[in-house]
């Protein structure tokens, strides 16, 4: 049996310059995440589309977010099969393209977390884990393309 559940945020545009969006390069397009009870999160479009490089937008919230959905099953999974984790990052990289018409999608995404495992942990065990969790991460699960991962593992 399958459990609905609502996931809630505020997105507010936060780059009207007196004008609105009456003219093109008349905005800014930038805005924030205000979800209630939480930090709020400056943000801003591509810089190839103009935006604020130091900011993040919406690509940089999606890989990290499947990153991050990635990591916590990881630990959950890893744990549960006996594989002690102390450290774990990750550089995850999205693989986009875009239309000459300016539409643009993702084509796929890899995952390179490195982690850190207890001196005698099975490798292979803790490789194998990996592959569950395009099972069971909500993320993983929506998004429309292929999310591969190549983990290193460094031994303490």
């Amino acid at each position: 049996m399958s459990h609905a559940h609502d996931f809630d945020a505020k997105v507010v545009w936060t780059g009207n310059q007196g004008t609105g969006n009456a003219r093109y390069r008349g905005y800014a397009r930038t805005w924030e995440v205000r979800t209630p009870g939480k930090p709020v999160i400056k943000c801003s479009n591509d810089p190839l589309l103009g935006g604020d490089p130091r900011l993040h937008n919406p690509e940089d919230m999606l890989i990290a977010a499947l990153s991050a959905c990635h990591m916590l099953w990881y630990l959950h999974l890893a744990h549960e099969a006996g594989v002690v984790v102390l450290g774990y990052e990750d550089d995850p990289v999205g693989h986009g393209e875009s239309e000459a018409s300016g539409a643009g999608r993702f084509v796929s995404a890899e995952l390179r977390p490195r982690i850190t495992v207890a001196a005698g942990t099975d490798l292979a065990c803790a490789e194998a884990v990996h592959h569950e969790i395009g099972k069971v991460c909500f993320v993983a699960r929506s998004v429309a393309f292929p999310v591969s991962h190549k983990a290193r593992y460094v031994i303490a």
